[in-house]
């Protein structure tokens, strides 16, 4: 049977009074008792109410005037919120709703249809209603408050649009950050939710995470609360049966309706993860064609997900596999490296044992002849043969030399060269160092020169004394031996600042440098000097003789001592200078400016 709301003639301005005039003699069917047109504005273009005449209502009164007097709706404001979603998308709807008439609240089943007109549009609707019951005020008002809004119908193209929407950004992307905030944000503003979120789930999870999240702004964050599934039906529900959980609540705890919806995201027929949707604002019905599309749309984001996380794992395997072969290749060029410095190394020792084995048989030789001399009765007179026992001396200490740098190095190196410390007065050392090696330098013709910062009272160092000589003579040494005309400096400097060494506070270290004016160090071969059987060069070791132990054997004890040594040249053919520190034993009482650069002081003489 047909109802009067469905016209078969489109509805504007022009025909709404025909419209009326075909609906008034229209018999309702039965279980029909009202029926009546209105407009956009809540105009009534036709009205017809079966017990009107009961409740002394004239039903031309109301026509072209908006229900108000007689026959009023409790709460206009939501009755043509409706009217106007049913206009707007074209959707009919079917819900209960109290309207006030002679002080009695009556409650009618309505039906509500838009007029749809050629163009595909709505300018009015046909309500028809059934009246069901009388209640009171409180009762009416309560029936309008729980009144279910539908959002967005599964039928507008907006809603289809957006939907789609999200679902297309999804597959766009393989970020699963990306993935999960367009969903929310997508779902949220198409189904006008008042906030959506998304958890991933695993299968042993016992709790899921909000990782992203859509709410209106009088709402506050959950990003980052945690869900106990066990304490939450509906998300069991979710994601054991695969299947949107509906949670209807009819009032909040600050009074207000809402429900729930969590619909669950999975691929190949596992879970992994959980949209929820919240309506605080209304009660909300979620019909079962909108469900279904939201389900759709969560299936897609399941699989962007495992997609997505695929993907992340396969590019942190890649990453993984990255590290450990550029690991393998770290660790095979060090291993490359270690062999070539074991080869080089092994490269040195030969070379050493060669040369220092070369400068023992030399003294050796020495002594062994000068001493068979003797015994065979070779010297002429007992002068001569005295001079022969002097040469096997010198060739014995010589010697002895040679066995003790080869014997500290190998102390040194073992850790078994304990030093005891001492206070060591600057003075006395130099003396002594000049006592030995002035008349060498004299020999070759060249100048001698020991300069000391002027001072109240004595420098004292704290050091080993015989150690310190050791360290001294063989960097003098050196100098005098690779020198061939200039000169030699040796230069004290005190650096004034508080230092701890061996666990114990001293006010500052005394700078001692060796300058010569001799052959020098090309700059690419200077950082062999300092190294165990390394020799600058093999071609000098034997034309200048040593072992070439002297700089590792001081730096070795320098150190030891808390101090450090540098060495400074140049270039061949420009000098050297070599300076080390060592630490004071208490701070003397300056009286002059420091002293001028130990270098500065070999080009004035």
């Amino acid at each position: 049977m047909t109802l009067p709301g469905d016209l078969p003639f489109p509805l504007t301005k022009s025909v709404e009074l025909t419209v009326a005039k075909q609906l008034d003699p229209v018999l309702p069917t039965p279980g029909v008792d009202l029926v009546l047109v209105q407009n956009a504005a809540g105009q009534c273009l036709s009205f017809y109410w079966r017990d009107a005449e009961h409740y002394h209502l004239l039903c031309d009164q109301l026509v072209g005037k908006p229900l108000e007097d007689g026959f009023l709706p409790i709460n206009q404001e939501s009755y043509l919120s409706r009217i106007h979603r049913i206009l707007e998308y074209l959707v009919p709807e079917r819900f209960n709703y109290p309207f006030l008439c002679a002080d009695q609240y009556l409650v009618f089943d309505l039906n509500i249809s838009p007029v749809l007109m050629p163009q595909g549009s709505a300018t009015a609707v046909v309500i028809v209603g059934q009246f069901l019951y009388v209640c009171s005020k409180f009762e009416a008002f309560e029936l309008v408050d729980s009144i279910a809004y539908p959002t967005l119908p599964p039928s507008s193209s907006r809603y289809q649009k957006l939907l789609t929407q999200v679902a297309w950004n999804i597959r766009r992307t393989l970020d699963l950050e990306t993935i999960w905030q367009q969903t929310v944000n997508g779902l949220g503003i198409a189904l006008e939710a008042s906030r959506c979120l998304l958890c991933p789930y695993e299968v042993s999870d016992t709790q899921v995470e909000v990782v992203a999240e859509y709410y209106q702004s009088t709402l506050k964050s959950m990003l980052g609360r945690q869900f106990l599934i066990d304490n939450e039906p509906y998300l069991q529900q979710a994601l054991t049966t695969l299947k949107p959980a509906v949670v209807n609540v009819t009032r909040s705890e600050q009074g207000q309706p809402y429900s729930l919806l969590a619909v669950p995201t999975s691929y190949k027929d596992q879970a992994n993860g959980v949209i929820i949707l919240y309506q605080f604002d209304r009660s909300r019905i979620w019909n079962e064609v909108e469900i279904e599309l939201i389900q759709e749309l969560a299936d897609q984001v399941g699989t962007g997900i495992a997609h997505a996380t695929l993907f992340a794992a396969s590019h942190s395997l890649a990453a993984e596999l990255q590290r450990a072969n550029d690991s393998l290749r770290q660790q095979h060029q060090e291993l490359e490296e270690a062999r070539k410095q074991a080869e080089e190394a092994s490269r040195l020792k030969s070379e050493f044992l060669a040369n220092t084995s070369h400068e023992l048989r030399t003294p050796l030789n020495g002594m062994i002849g000068f001493l068979k001399l003797i015994m065979d009765g070779m010297a002429d007179d007992p002068a001569e043969q005295s001079e022969f026992i002097e040469e096997a001396h010198r060739s014995a200490v010589h010697l002895l030399n040679i066995i003790n740098d080869i014997l500290d190095v190998a102390r040194i190196e073992a850790g078994k060269m304990p030093l005891d410390l001492d206070p060591v007065k600057l003075d006395d050392l130099l003396t002594d160092v000049e006592k030995f090696t002035r008349p060498q330098a004299q020999q070759k013709h060249l100048s001698f020169e020991i300069l000391t910062p002027d001072t109240r009272d004595e420098v004292i160092l704290y050091g080993n004394y015989q150690r310190l000589l050791q360290v001294m003579l063989n960097l003098v040494g050196n100098a005098i031996k690779f020198t061939h005309e200039g000169g030699i400096a040796i230069s004290a400097e005190i650096l004034p600042k508080k230092v701890i060494v061996h666990n114990q506070e001293r006010p500052g270290f005394v700078k001692i440098s060796v300058a010569d004016t001799g052959i020098g160090v090309s700059l690419e071969k200077q950082d062999k000097l300092f190294q165990t059987f390394s020799q600058v060069d093999g071609s000098r070791t034997r034309q200048y003789g040593g072992t070439g132990l002297g700089l590792t054997i001081s730096q070795k004890l320098v150190e030891a001592m808390g101090g450090v040594v540098n060495f400074y040249s140049m270039g061949e053919g420009l000098g050297s200078t070599v300076t080390f520190t060592v630490p004071l034993y208490q701070e003397p009482v300056m009286i002059a400016t420091p002293l001028a650069n130990s270098t500065d002081l070999l080009k004035e003489v």
